[in-house]
């Protein structure tokens, strides 16, 4: 659904990004080393909308989820983004490790937000069930 709307996105002519969140933490870690974090985050500004898919799949290290903080606030109210993740909103402290930092980051990601829960059985598992049902 994600990658959908991105592509509604590119086709009205808003320019999108999309990334893994392990992916964007990697590059904001580099960006930190080599000391270009605000040249980074003025960079990315310059999409209309970033999709950041599966977020929770790999935890972060304290700095990556400090700066995977850093990175979503500096685009409130400024810039959207979408978000995937399977883990329910409970479970984001197991991501940023900090319950303080993950209410103020929650509070800015629901602020105006559309919030859409999908619960049911994965596309990818019925298709891999319906290609072994075909070569039997």
């Amino acid at each position: 659904m994600a990658t959908g709307l991105g592509i509604a996105m590119i086709q009205n002519g808003y320019k999108t990004k999309f990334i893994t969140a392990a992916e964007l933490v990697e590059e904001l870690l580099i960006a930190k080393e080599e000391h270009k974090l605000g040249a980074f985050e003025k960079k990315w500004l310059k999409n209309d909308v970033i999709i950041v898919d599966e977020l929770g799949y790999i935890p972060f290290s304290k700095t990556g989820a400090e700066l995977l903080f850093q990175f979503f606030s500096s685009r409130y109210e400024r810039a959207s983004v979408i978000i995937t993740t399977n883990l329910e909103f409970t479970e984001w402290t197991n991501i940023f490790g900090d319950e303080k930092m993950t209410a103020a980051l929650l509070d800015r990601l629901t602020h105006r937000s559309h919030i859409l829960l999908l619960n049911g059985e994965s596309y990818r598992f019925r298709q891999s069930l319906k290609q072994k049902e075909n070569e039997e």
